[in-house]
């Protein structure tokens, strides 16, 4: 027996007698829930950090510490509208897109200071 017959014998049979239980409605609004729950648990948080990623870059001015996608700890040299100059080590600049900038690290780099002396 196919898929497709065994679909429809157990459609003719459910209705055949059997009324309802007021599935499709209940179905609906467990649907919705769902949807709720996904919103405000993932959506909306992603969103907030999102939109303070965006200030803290846009936000970005000469000698502030930061860290990058990849990893790089440095101090910002130059801002410009896409990118940044980053000073890495002494006499090592580096040019980073803006949206490869992640996070402030002032205070990680200040204690990676204090830990080797």
């Amino acid at each position: 027996m196919t898929f497709l017959n065994f679909v429809l014998c157990d459609a003719t049979q459910a209705g055949a007698g059997q009324p309802g239980a007021g599935g499709g409605l209940s179905m609906i609004v467990m649907l919705l829930l769902m949807g709720v729950v996904f919103y405000f648990f993932m959506i909306k948080p992603q969103q907030k950090r999102q939109k303070e990623l965006e200030k803290f870059r846009s936000g970005l001015s000469k000698g502030d510490k930061v860290m990058t996608v990849g990893g790089i700890h440095g101090t910002v040299v130059s801002v410009t509208d896409t990118t940044i100059i980053v000073l890495i080590a002494q006499g090592v600049e580096v040019s980073v897109e803006k949206s490869c900038v992640v996070a402030d690290s002032s205070d990680t780099t200040g204690a990676q200071e204090a830990a080797s002396k």
